[in-house]
């Protein structure tokens, strides 16, 4: 038998080296980079499904924005950044072009289903299209007043969000919308949580026949109760797109905040009421002003709308705690929406180039790509604009004497048109207009049924308010008393404002000419029915008002383009060229906050 003393030996002696070796550390693996979420923003889209066009001095046409132009962008962010995208909108989708207004919304739910949009607010023009059908209010009993917006929610694939949205009757979230305001989805292994939120002063931004069945909680406590729900379901980020937003001027840097605007800010008046980490990024609108700014530390975005541009916020989260790291976020604010840009100072704004008498155009590069019309949304939005472009060529059968300016925190010289055809209409004793019914400039020269709709896209008609002296001055008091800065045109009536915008602007009120107003004597007063229905505030003098005060049949059967297109005929085929000075101010000249839309 062989000895086993080799064998022992050898063991001896590797356990004395191994007893002089020290036990190895454990190989530590690098930490797991961060996760990238882009969030992708768009608010107030209106029906801008086509670009803006304006032709230059030198015969060449520039295009800003649109349906293919926006599907371009979309494209290039989710080859940049692959799974890791979410589209959102800020709401006001609908209202404001003719595509959108002749497909009652349906041709933008197309869009947004193509571009496979995650999730969109419902903002306070969601409501204006009424009933299924061309009326823009219910009529009968068997007509709903949610009907054409309860279509647009069945037909699109994403959802339409409101956490402050309830039933007037049952105080809980509408069924019709088919969700409780929030929405996950899984984006690179993590639960992002969206939720909606809508203005709080939509029945006086819409007609408020079509919500009498709805009632709008505060924003913050539907933010916190809505951010809760969704984190005790599992969501490791939640995002806010809100119809509610504010206005900054300075853009250069997102952490200064010094020039926001806090007077006419209700989506900075409700993150100021969260608790931190209630919200870890916000998509605005409904203000139709620029942001890309952190408050408080919460990234929020919003642009001025109508496709001319988008935002992003590029959130990064830790992949074991799951949770934002707020020192990484980056903005990228309003980003330009061209196919060609201005080449020394780049953008496609249609309405600086225009005004230009030299301007040298190259091709758009976003994210190192040259940008083109997406040639799909192009094909999809052809049979619209198809019918579209039937119904905008169509002769009005008036001209402009000269291009007539809108103006909403001035007097303009359009409003002031409208108010007086308004007035001759209703043979009144005097008109007012709300500024924010009149959406574009008219040209000079003869106008298509398209400029006329342009101008005046919402189906408004004519309505006539019986009203004293002092109802007629505590009406243009609180048209007159926000902060928002409107001014609105008057036909017959001289006003003096405060120059700056707030309660107590309107001064002093008399009839043309300066003579005053007779505290008890009654005025026909012809105005849209937005405002005989108590639109923009007014409703604390239409509300009380007995029936027979209140003219809401449209006069000779007219909404407000008729109205005016009948006035140019009147005028000899011609829509003169309204003086102004029917608004004074009051004080010396000083520097007010910049009033929002």
């Amino acid at each position: 038998m062989r000895s086993s003393r080799p064998f022992l030996l050898a063991l001896v002696t590797c356990a004395a080296a191994c007893a002089g070796t020290q036990p190895s550390a454990p190989v530590s693996s690098p930490p797991a980079s961060p996760v990238r979420i882009t969030l992708v923003g768009l608010n107030d889209f209106h029906g801008q499904v086509e670009p803006h066009r304006a032709r230059l001095a030198d015969g060449r046409t520039v295009e800003e924005g649109g349906a293919a132009t926006l599907a371009a962008y979309v494209a290039r962010l989710r080859e940049d950044n692959p799974g890791g995208v979410l589209l959102l909108d800020g709401g006001d989708l609908f209202q404001g072009t003719l595509a959108s207004n002749l497909t009652e919304g349906a041709i933008v739910v197309d869009v947004y289903n193509h571009l496979g949009f995650t999730a969109a607010a419902i903002g306070n023009h969601e409501f204006d299209y009424g009933p299924v059908g061309p009326a823009p209010m219910a009529s009968g009993s068997g007509e709903d007043p949610l009907g054409a917006l309860k279509a647009r929610v069945k037909q699109a694939r994403f959802p339409f969000l409101s956490a402050n949205l309830r039933d007037a009757t049952t105080g809980k979230t509408p069924a019709w919308l088919g969700n409780d305001g929030t929405h996950i989805v899984v984006v690179k292994g993590l639960r992002v949580g969206v939720l909606g939120l809508t203005t709080e002063s939509t029945p006086s931004v819409t007609n408020p026949a079509n919500v009498a069945s709805l009632r709008f909680a505060p924003l913050a406590s539907s933010a916190l109760e809505a951010s809760r729900s969704l984190r005790e379901r599992g969501a490791d980020v939640v995002v806010a797109v809100a119809h509610a937003g504010g206005q900054c001027s300075d853009m250069r840097n997102p952490r200064d905040t010094s020039s926001c605007d806090r007077g006419d800010a209700e989506i900075l008046d409700m993150l100021a009421a969260l608790p931190p980490g209630t919200l870890d990024a916000v998509v605005a609108g409904h203000t139709h002003q620029t942001m890309g700014h952190f408050f408080d530390g919460v990234p929020i975005i919003e642009t001025t709308g109508q496709a001319r541009s988008l935002g992003v916020v590029e959130l990064f989260v830790d992949p074991v705690r799951r949770r934002v790291d707020p020192s990484l976020t980056r903005i990228q604010a309003a980003i330009p929406l061209c196919t060609q840009v201005e080449a020394t100072h780049g953008g496609c704004d249609a309405r600086r180039l225009r005004e230009r008498a030299e301007v040298k155009l190259a091709p758009a590069v976003f994210l190192g790509t040259p940008m083109q019309p997406d040639a799909e949304v192009t094909r999809l939005l052809a049979p619209t604009l198809a019918e579209v472009d039937a119904s905008q060529g169509r002769a009005s059968g008036v001209s402009c004497a000269s291009p007539l300016a809108r103006g909403f925190t001035e007097e303009g010289a359009l409003g002031n048109l409208i108010a007086d055809a308004l007035r001759e209409a209703a043979g009144a004793d005097a008109a007012v207009m709300n500024p924010g019914g009149i959406r574009a400039d008219l040209p000079g020269g003869t106008l298509s049924f398209g400029h006329v709709y342009q101008a005046l896209p919402f189906d408004n008609t004519v309505a006539v308010l019986t009203l004293t002296g002092t109802e007629l001055r505590h009406l243009l008091e609180l048209a007159h008393g926000v902060e928002r800065g409107a001014v609105f045109a008057v036909s017959g009536l001289e006003l003096t404002l405060a120059r700056c915008p707030g309660p107590g602007r309107l001064q002093g009120v008399t009839l043309e000419g300066g003579k005053p107003l007779v505290p008890e004597q009654r005025y026909r007063v012809a105005v849209p029915d937005f405002l005989a229905r108590g639109g923009d505030g007014v409703d604390g003098v239409t509300r009380p008002l007995p029936p027979e005060r209140t003219e809401l049949s449209p006069v000779r059967g007219m909404d407000l383009r008729q109205a005016l297109i009948s006035y140019g005929r009147s005028h000899g085929g011609v829509l003169p060229t309204p003086a102004l000075g029917r608004v004074r101010y009051s004080g010396v000249a000083q520097v007010c906050p910049t009033a929002s839309r």
